[in-house]
């Protein structure tokens, strides 16, 4: 399969050599460079290799594609200019130009990167992991039991009896620790994804951002500081939040984070942030850590949430509608 590697290469370079025109060059661009072109099938091949020879097939693979990419875009950016210098199209100066739109990230990109750079600054590092999950990171390790509601089918998108799409970040967490000794210290933003009815707060796909903290000696007041400064940082240094009682499978104690908010009418409402609490001794069970040496606390808050309390949105769809006069106005 190695010599059809090469072969490849010599025959896309032997074949660029009779290009005389861009109409030519786009029929080498489909056979060799096109979704189906050679190229993209010979990438494709790798999988197939022998595991002591995919190394070597790949790096091939990826020389001959660069050769190629290289030598076309040479030609063609021969040949372009060859065409203008035929047409001589000339440029009216007088005319209006052409308005052009400079892109930016989207506003959940914004608020990501927001709240990454904030996180940063206190010394995390940030962590991902995958969106389909097995029962284990998903559930088990989370002390999540078989017979526990939040299983349900109705409450999660399965891909068979042992795999399913992560329904919390969480997992993420799970595999930190079963990789890595305390101190850990991380962030673990991510898709999750939840069979919940669309309405202006819920989605069935969304985002989280899920922290992370393990040591000796960690203790509830670590955990209001940070999302204290956090949620001053963020919001703003006047905002008012308070802790309420909750439960979760794997924090014990739990609470939920609550920020006082002015809605339209200028009236003044708690409103649900996300969730908190120490990690129970079980999760530090199920990877391996020391329950009795070490303490950590976690908290996981949703992105869409905070980006609509924190610019006025008061419908999550139209962050997911694409529609370019609401993404223009951040």
């Amino acid at each position: 399969m190695l010599e059809e590697f090469e072969k490849i290469g010599k025959e896309a370079l032997s074949d660029l050599k009779k290009v005389s025109d861009l109409e030519s060059l786009e029929q080498f661009r489909i056979k060799y460079l096109g979704r189906k072109g050679l190229v993209i099938d010979m990438l494709s091949q790798i999988g197939k290799l022998p595991k002591e020879l995919k190394p070597q097939g790949g790096q091939l693979a990826n020389k001959v594609k660069n050769e190629i990419t290289k030598a076309f875009d040479e030609i063609k950016a021969g040949l372009s200019l060859s065409k203008k210098d035929k047409q001589k199209e000339l440029v009216d100066v007088t005319l209006p130009g052409i308005p052009v739109h400079i892109g930016k990230p989207h506003v959940i990109t914004q608020t990501l990167n927001e709240l990454l750079e904030i996180f940063g600054r206190m010394g995390f590092d940030v962590a991902y992991g995958p969106e389909v999950e097995d029962d284990w990171h998903n559930f088990i390790a989370l002390n999540i039991p078989p017979e526990h509601p939040a299983r349900e089918p109705s409450d999660n998108f399965y891909v068979d009896d042992k795999t399913l799409l992560r329904s919390q970040t969480s997992t993420i967490q799970i595999r930190v620790m079963e990789n890595k000794k305390p101190p850990i210290r991380v962030v673990a933003p991510g898709r999750v994804y939840r069979p919940d009815t669309v309405d202006a707060t819920h989605m069935y796909m969304f985002h989280q951002l899920e922290a992370l903290v393990v040591d000796e000696g960690v203790s509830m007041v670590d955990m209001k500081t940070t999302i204290e400064q956090f949620i001053h940082t963020f919001f703003g240094p006047e905002t008012q939040w308070r802790f309420r009682p909750s439960f979760f499978p794997f924090t014990e104690p739990s609470a939920e984070v609550d920020l006082l908010l002015l809605d339209k009418a200028g009236n003044e409402n708690w409103v649900e942030m996300g969730g908190c609490g120490m990690v129970d001794p079980n999760v530090f069970d199920a990877v391996g850590i020391d329950s009795e040496k070490y303490t950590g606390w976690a908290f996981g808050f949703g992105i869409e949430r905070l980006a609509m309390r924190k610019y006025g949105i008061t419908d999550i769809r139209l962050l997911f509608e694409n529609d370019l006069r609401f993404l223009r106005q951040f």
